[in-house]
């Protein structure tokens, strides 16, 4: 299979939207166009499956390798293993939601979709890049429409929270680039396939040059205190790129910190652990408390977005095989959950005009539909049994406690005790939303959800249950 039609598609899409009059036709052609890509990520899934079952355990397959700059060894490398397969499907069901949630969009609709599309390309040659700085242009392809999805079509102080992304994800990057350029002049070379097959760079070059890829990456994840951007930034965006923000473009960098810092830089990983699982479990428990005092549901779910990310982090810092296979399931379903939440509330936002848990009530006597994926979004997050966010993460925190030093033990403690905490404001959100009497007679009139609307929160419901019921094909395709 050729991985380069995942990203020549959106550009072509992009191209036909330009030639589109009427909005209608700028929606649907959007539509169509991501549910190719779905399709194609499905039997991207299916060839690898069978690919793998033949070739055994080579660790990348279709790849493609094309020069592009020779005098600096700089190539169009892509290919994929297990995970980039499971990124790309989580990035292809995300899009499809984020388009159809924006069918009500009313204001330069086609400039809106383009940008959306140019976010899915970049996630895409993100994900299949095997040159270090190939993936580091996908990274920067992201940054932009981000910028513009959120100061254009956003709400509340959107021009500020724009800067304030904008601003933090570039000092992420900036320090990604110069981590990148070390390992250059240490490899001679972007390849990250030759990189993992010659082994670990010496200890000193990787002592100097890891904080600087892994901070890097780990700001686009949500690394405290590098953080902040998180609730600004997901507030104010409107809710496709909400979706995107914290569905896929967080996972950015958990899949940077432990694809290129980590498996890079083993030896540089396990010095500064005990640093990554300190971070990562303040991040948990801050990120939680943080959540108790919001009473807008978009910085409920973005400040909780802060503490699931965490989960990430701390299983990238504890090494060990079940903890990083906990990371990555917990950035599949975090991806499906917060996708799904931001979803749900940009549904009652459209219809209440209102975030205000106090100014809401009694919602699920209006529009059971909404509420019931609101339920499901919540009950994942505070990890319900059945549900993907209970198998990502109880692997993560079975990972951790087989490191058996105390801080570490510690550490896996708290973070479980997070979980209680979530728990407190996930039920009580959910009640004050939607139980209850209804608290402004007008909200009587209201509908629930439409077609397109419905279709996604089937398409991400569908997700989390397959993932929560019957993960060992997605854990299996991970250790592969």
């Amino acid at each position: 299979m050729n991985l380069s039609l995942l990203i020549i598609l959106p550009l072509l899409i992009v191209l036909v939207l330009l030639f589109c009059r009427r909005q209608s036709q700028v929606r649907w052609v959007s539509f169509i166009g991501v549910t190719v890509q779905l399709i194609l990520s499905l039997v991207l899934l299916t060839l690898y499956w069978r690919e793998h079952s033949v070739h055994g355990a080579t660790r990348f397959l279709f790849e493609s390798r094309q020069s592009w700059f020779p005098a600096l060894n700089i190539q169009y490398h892509v290919g994929v293993d297990g995970i980039s397969v499971a990124m790309i499907l989580l990035t292809a069901l995300v899009m499809v939601g984020a388009v159809l949630v924006s069918w009500s969009i009313g204001t330069q609709v086609k400039e809106f979709f383009v940008l959306l599309l140019l976010l899915s390309a970049g996630a895409y040659g993100f994900f299949i890049s095997l040159d270090l700085f190939t993936l580091f242009f996908f990274l920067e392809v992201s940054v932009i429409p981000k910028f513009l999805l959120i100061g254009i079509w956003g709400s509340g102080p959107k021009e500020y929270a724009a800067m304030k992304l904008a601003l933090m994800l570039m000092a992420g990057s900036a320090l990604t680039f110069v981590g990148v350029l070390g390992v250059y002049y240490q490899a001679h070379s972007f390849d990250l396939a030759r990189m993992f097959s010659e082994g670990a760079m010496p200890l000193s070059v990787q002592r100097f040059f890891f904080p600087f890829l892994f901070v890097g990456f780990g700001i686009f994840s949500a690394l405290f205190p590098f953080h902040t951007w998180v609730p600004d930034g997901h507030s104010s965006a409107p809710t496709a790129a909400s979706m995107f923000l914290a569905g896929i473009s967080m996972k950015l960098g958990g899949y940077g910190c432990l694809r290129v810092a980590i498996a890079l830089m083993p030896d540089a990983a396990r010095e500064y652990s005990p640093v990554i699982v300190t971070l990562a479990t303040i991040g948990i428990v801050y990120g939680a408390f943080a959540t108790m005092m919001q009473k807008d549901l978009k910085y409920i779910n973005a400040y909780s977005s802060v503490s699931h990310c965490g989960f990430i982090l701390l299983g990238a810092g504890m090494l060990t095989p079940t903890a990083l296979t906990g990371a990555y399931l917990q950035m599949i379903s975090h991806g499906l959950m917060t996708a799904l939440f931001f979803a749900a509330i940009g549904m009652i936002y459209d219809r209440t005009h209102t975030r205000l848990v106090e100014r809401l009530g009694g919602l699920q006597k209006i529009m059971p539909f909404i509420a019931t994926i609101f339920v499901i979004a919540g009950l994942c997050s505070l990890g319900l049994p059945g549900l993907s966010g209970f198998v990502a993460e109880m692997t993560v925190f079975m990972g951790s406690w087989q490191r058996s030093a105390s801080g570490y033990r510690l550490a896996t403690i708290l973070s479980c005790a997070s979980i209680v905490v979530t728990a407190v404001y996930i039920l009580r959100a959910t009640g004050q939303t939607l139980m209850g009497p209804v608290k402004d007679p007008q909200y009587n009139s209201l509908t629930d959800a439409k077609w397109n609307e419905r279709l996604t929160g089937i398409l991400l419901v569908t997700g989390i249950l397959v993932i929560g019921t019957a993960p060992f094909w997605l854990t299996e395709l991970i250790n592969k």
